[in-house]
């Protein structure tokens, strides 16, 4: 049986975003909604950890730079909780795949999204990422799309 866009959406359970710039946080929040999912924001990383609870989340979309925690601290601390959610970092920075793979070599780079994106990109990327199972795979896309 194959799943279209629409049924995967229906099985989401939640999306968490967390992002620094409040605006940003709150579109990406308002227009998830719009594409069915449901969706919890914040703006401030120590907020969101104190608010994430496991089997809670199926995907989590984390800005890499904040202050006080950064993207990959928060990410840390949500994999010591639950080493099942997904996660797909988005940045306004120009940095390479291959200084996230030297730092997390775990992480797929289909995990990161470059900012600015439109959310019908985002919603792609999110439905990627809750589909795609099993082993890290490299891809030459990086940060581009």
């Amino acid at each position: 049986m194959e799943l279209d866009d629409s049924s995967v959406v229906c099985l989401l359970k939640k999306v968490l975003v967390v992002d620094d710039e409040t605006d940003i946080a709150e579109v990406v929040k308002q227009g998830l909604e719009l594409q069915g999912m449901q969706v919890d924001a914040f703006n401030d990383p120590q907020k969101a950890l104190q608010h994430f609870r496991p089997d809670t989340y199926e995907i989590v979309v984390l800005d890499i730079r904040m202050p006080r925690m950064n993207g990959f601290q928060l990410y840390r601390e949500i994999m010591k909780r639950d080493d099942n959610t997904k996660v797909l970092f988005i940045t306004a920075f120009e940095e390479s795949p291959e200084e996230f793979r030297k730092a997390f070599p775990e992480l797929d780079t289909r995990r990161f999204m470059k900012k600015p994106f439109t959310i019908s990109k985002l919603k792609d990327r999110i439905m990627q990422g809750i589909v795609v199972k099993g082993p890290r795979q490299d891809t030459p896309r990086g940060l581009t799309d």
